[in-house]
């Protein structure tokens, strides 16, 4: 049975819009949820044994994982089996009333099934694809398996994180395949609104892991291209941006401090009691401070572990100087700033259990997004899906019974 039902999804910007979700673990599953938190009918497709591993993933609640239901609020769980023609069918019956198909399977995947875009944009000529992979659909690699991972390390973002002396390290979350995901939500936007002015176009929206990576690393290729200059690992610091650094303070906590800016590095030299820079005509633009980085950063690095993170914090919020401590879980939940733009929503768990997730980005004045509900248990909306499909009650009770759904 259902527990849920959308609020107010007239009023969201993608009401109306239905999406049939086809895929696993993040990336596709992330771009769905953005188009789910803004109206979307987002119908996710999952094997009826055991459904999309995610459920699985991290820290897990009473068996399921906090993850899950973060990342699969407001859809709908429909249990398939793939591997029979008859789950292929309901597919494709979903499919032909559909605006998009999310899919990050391997590419040729879907079209061993009958369900590639050939198939689908043929049963529904309106239809937007968004395709996921590691490599993209064409290409001498577009056949190999590639997950967030490969696509930063390809995509460049590994080779400049982390310290000149030390190996390359990656982020503390799956940076790639959500990168990826954002890229394909917008690309699946652009396609909605291509097919709107175009007389109900349909099209595909090709999105490799490694390409959203490296269409994010700045100027990389043409200092590469120009220069000959191979960006390398540098820490916490932007060769070229100066200051922006993290210090510690006396008490042992981290401080980004990003004063950049002409203004806002004068700003931070007077507070700094250093007039003396401040005036420095060698130091008022970007390119004479980064000659000086090292001086710079030394007189900062002295002037912040002199002093408590709360002083280091309050000087610089007074002179309006750019600076936060690096925050844990721990921070955010007592952030005013988060509270004030509920970015700490909260929610039910199954149980009853009170539960805060992230709230929900971009802020829309007019149409805001919302969490209706968390993610679904396995295949609870499966009989109401198929009953808008024409399926009687008879009809899936013989489909769960052959172990189609």
């Amino acid at each position: 049975m259902e527990r849920h039902q959308a609020l107010n999804n007239a009023t969201k910007p993608l009401s109306g819009v239905k999406v049939v979700e086809l895929g696993t673990l993040i990336a596709g599953p992330f771009a769905a949820r953005i188009l789910a938190e803004f109206g979307a009918e987002v119908i996710k497709i999952e094997s009826p044994d055991g459904g999309d591993p995610l459920r699985k993933w991290r820290k897990l609640y009473q068996g399921t994982s906090l993850w899950w239901y973060l990342q699969s609020r407001n859809k709908k769980s429909v249990t398939v089996n793939l591997k029979q023609a008859d789950g292929v069918d309901v597919v494709r019956k979903l499919v032909a009333s559909a605006d998009i198909v999310i899919e990050n399977f391997r590419p040729g995947v879907l079209e061993k099934l009958g369900l590639g875009w050939e198939a689908l944009s043929e049963l529904n000529p309106g239809l937007v694809m968004l395709r996921l992979s590691g490599f993209g659909q064409t290409g001498p690699m577009a056949m190999q398996p590639g997950f967030g991972a490969i696509g930063e390390s390809m995509g460049g973002l590994r080779y400049v994180t982390g310290f000149a002396d030390r190996p390359p390290v990656k982020t503390g979350i799956s940076i790639g395949d959500s990168i990826a995901a954002l890229w394909g939500a917008l690309g699946t936007l652009m396609a909605l609104r291509h097919k709107e002015v175009n007389g109900g176009q349909g099209q595909v929206v090709d999105v490799a892991l490694y390409e959203a990576v490296f269409a994010m690393m700045e100027s990389l290729v043409p200092e590469f291209d120009v220069f000959g200059f191979v960006r390398e690992r540098t820490g916490n610091i932007m060769p070229g941006i100066t200051p922006s650094n993290t210090h510690t303070t006396k008490d042992g906590k981290h401080i980004t401090i990003g004063a950049n800016g002409d203004a806002i590095f004068r700003r931070l030299m007077l507070t700094m009691g250093h007039a003396d820079l401040a005036d420095d005509p060698t130091l008022a633009d970007n390119a004479g401070r980064d000659a000086r980085r090292d001086e710079i950063y030394a007189l900062i690095d002295r002037w912040v572990a002199n002093q408590n993170e709360t002083e280091v914090l309050a000087a610089l919020s007074a002179a309006e100087v750019p600076a936060s401590r690096i925050y844990s879980a721990a921070d955010m939940f007592a952030d005013p700033q988060f509270l004030a733009r509920e970015m700490l929503q909260s929610v039910k768990l199954p149980d009853g259990r009170d539960c805060r997730m992230p709230g929900i980005v971009p802020k829309l004045s007019q149409t805001p997004g919302t969490t209706d509900w968390i993610g679904p248990t396995l295949g609870e909306h499966t009989d109401s899906v198929l009953a808008t499909l024409g399926y009687d009650s008879a009809q899936i009770a013989t489909l769960r019974e052959a172990g189609a759904i």
